[in-house]
């Protein structure tokens, strides 16, 4: 199956070697110790900028509606000490400069001082994200784990999500350092703790293939220059 069905079909797929050894060690000693369980805000760093605009944007300009546009960037840093769980969800916000009422956003929230909202479903789904796996990853250290096709339900309440797991496999995403996840922002996802002293790093950018409707606007963009800012449990 190619990248293009598979994403369709199962909202997600893995590309393996987006980068090699030593892209992924330069990453590495860059990016250091996430706070916490893991870093937002990183779109302003020049060196995932750069990625986003070229690498990653290769990856997903043919999964999008339009040009894709990097939004938001985060670093997940597993490792000991630092060990947590996720449990199951779709990611369903977009991080906004500031709030704004439009008919069909909503509902708005704030974290670490930045508004989130909830857009319309439509637009949910002219995104995708891409997970660059800066360490191997597998069920020892906490590798992701989606509920294959569950993007294609729009959102999820807690009754629909226990059917969906129910009628839907569940699948490992194991991958080697350097590879690449894709996947749909509405697609059923979780991670468990890591039961051993592996790192588990990644990179995750989310991109969108659409503009905002006026006044709204992406906190993280290419001229965002702010500080990084700390997620105290992101996932």
């Amino acid at each position: 199956m190619s990248d293009s069905n598979q994403i369709e079909c199962e909202g997600f797929a893995i590309v393996p070697q987006v980068l090699d050894e030593k892209a992924c060690e330069k990453l590495r000693c860059l990016l250091g110790d996430a706070n916490g369980a893991g870093t937002r805000g990183m779109l302003c760093a020049p060196e995932v900028m750069r990625l986003s605009h070229s690498v990653f944007a290769d990856l997903v300009r043919p999964h999008l509606p339009a040009e894709p546009i990097p939004v938001r960037g985060l670093y997940f840093d597993k490792r000991p000490g630092k060990n947590w769980l996720v449990a199951w969800h779709q990611d369903l916000t977009l991080a906004l400069k500031e709030q704004a009422e439009l008919p069909g956003w909503g509902p708005w929230s704030v974290k670490d001082g930045v508004p989130h909202v909830q857009p319309p479903v439509d637009l949910l789904k002219q995104m995708l994200t891409v997970r660059l796996h800066l360490d191997d990853a597998d069920e020892s250290n906490g590798a992701l784990r989606v509920v294959s096709g569950s993007h294609r339900f729009g959102r999820l309440n807690a009754e629909s999500t226990a059917k969906c797991r129910k009628t839907h496999p569940e699948v490992l995403c194991a991958a080697k350092a350097g590879d690449a996840l894709l996947m749909r922002p509405l697609l059923l996802h979780a991670s468990s703790r890591s039961t051993n002293e592996r790192s588990r790093r990644v990179l995750h950018i989310e991109f969108a293939g659409f503009s905002l409707p006026p006044p709204l606007a992406w906190r993280e963009t290419a001229s965002f220059s702010g500080p990084l800012y700390a997620d105290a449990a992101v996932g």
